[in-house]
């Protein structure tokens, strides 16, 4: 009987062996893929694209729907064990890498040496409440448009396509809708808030990152909206340059 292959967690292009490698972490029903682009301009790192099941290469895998089964699958399947390493998430990847953060810690595994987070209010905040994933695919796909657009038209010609993008948004969209922030002790890693002025996320939302680390906290926003990122690439990239280079220094520093 044929071993099963494991699921490919982490797709990356060329190996930096003298760069930290970056870790990112997609928005809702977001795919890996697209911060696979980063690696051609951002130098400082070595990007290391964080697939969940469900979506891109792992499209036949079940998807999964709760934060706690997200974190236990990630601690199983992702190792960032080699030092120093940055996480990065948007909004969506954000929480996830904000609790896989907590999780490494829980578990006495290596830290993050800084943590990037974009596009979504501090996990503690009060949330209204949602039932988004309960809705059909079409309209799902056209609620989540609505709020913060980012879902390419192309997608919605095609009823295939609806089908297949929903199933991952809608499996994010569960984690997201029953979460439940535990309170804990703040993290010891650096973080870096990002967002767009123009985005339904607040500057006090993304202000209250402060509050879940006792190490420096930097927010910057950047104009455009909850896409951003997507919209003007190349300030976003020099910002995650600086946190990289931060890293780098402290690095260096602790080897005098």
């Amino acid at each position: 009987m044929s071993t099963p292959t494991p699921p490919r967690w982490i797709l990356g292009g060329a190996p930096r062996p003298a760069a930290p490698k970056l870790y990112c972490f997609a928005h809702g029903g977001g795919s890996a893929a697209e911060y696979l682009r980063w690696a051609r301009d951002l130098r400082t790192a070595e990007p290391c694209a964080v697939q969940l099941p469900g979506r891109g290469s792992r499209t036949r895998e079940p998807v999964i729907t709760s934060m706690g089964a997200l974190v236990d699958a990630l601690l199983d399947g992702v190792r960032p064990d080699d030092e120093p390493f940055v996480f990065f998430g948007h909004s969506f990847g954000s929480l996830v890498a904000f609790e896989f953060t907590r999780a490494l810690r829980a578990a006495g595994r290596p830290l993050p040496a800084h943590l990037v987070v974009s596009g979504y209010p501090a996990p503690h905040l009060p949330r209204a409440a949602s039932q988004l994933h309960r809705l059909g695919d079409r309209e799902l796909l056209e609620a989540v448009s609505g709020l913060h657009g980012g879902i390419p038209e192309e997608i919605m010609t095609s009823e295939d396509l609806v089908a297949l993008a929903a199933r991952a948004l809608r499996a994010d969209y569960e984690i997201l809708e029953t979460y439940a922030h535990r309170p804990g002790e703040p993290l010891s890693v650096p973080i870096t808030v990002l967002g767009g002025t123009e985005d339904r996320v607040t500057a006090e939302q993304l202000d209250a990152w402060r509050e879940l680390t006792d190490a420096e906290v930097t927010v910057r926003r950047f104009p455009g909206g909850h896409f951003y990122l997507r919209e003007r690439p190349a300030p976003v990239l020099r910002a995650l340059s600086g946190a990289l280079a931060s890293v780098a220094a402290r690095e260096r520093n602790a080897s005098c």
